[in-house]
């Protein structure tokens, strides 16, 4: 059974910075990626990564600000959170595909299987 579990939420000041981590079991995923769902909005991606971590994809709002990257011997992706402002306050969700990785924006029906989120909050 595939359970992706994430850790490193927490509360850090505007400006901090976050490492959330992701750790999946099983066998290296070809597609992992993050995403946030604030309250009453959608989920909405945030990054993603190919199995080899060459390539990655961002949502414009986070690009310059946030890394994902990943660690195929311990089957764990990472999103390093910079510059955190308020409005990434967010439930953030690891997910994971066997899928053929794309560039562009990924959606929540892209991937298979989630994990059970972490929270993040950024105070002004």
């Amino acid at each position: 059974q595939v359970q992706l579990v994430e850790s490193g939420g927490g509360l850090v000041q505007a400006g901090g910075s976050l490492r959330l981590s992701c750790a999946a079991s099983g066998r290296a995923f070809s597609i992992m990626g993050w995403f946030r769902q604030a309250p009453g909005k959608e989920r909405e991606f945030v990054a993603a990564i190919s199995r080899s971590g060459i390539s990655t994809n961002y949502a414009d709002s986070v690009k310059g600000r946030f890394t994902i990257s990943r660690d195929n011997a311990k089957n764990t992706v990472y999103l390093q959170m910079n510059s955190l402002k308020p409005d990434d306050t967010a439930v953030y969700y690891c997910a994971a595909s066997w899928g053929t990785y794309k560039s562009g924006r990924y959606y929540p029906q892209d991937f298979d299987y989630w994990g059970l989120g972490t929270q993040v909050t950024v105070s002004s």
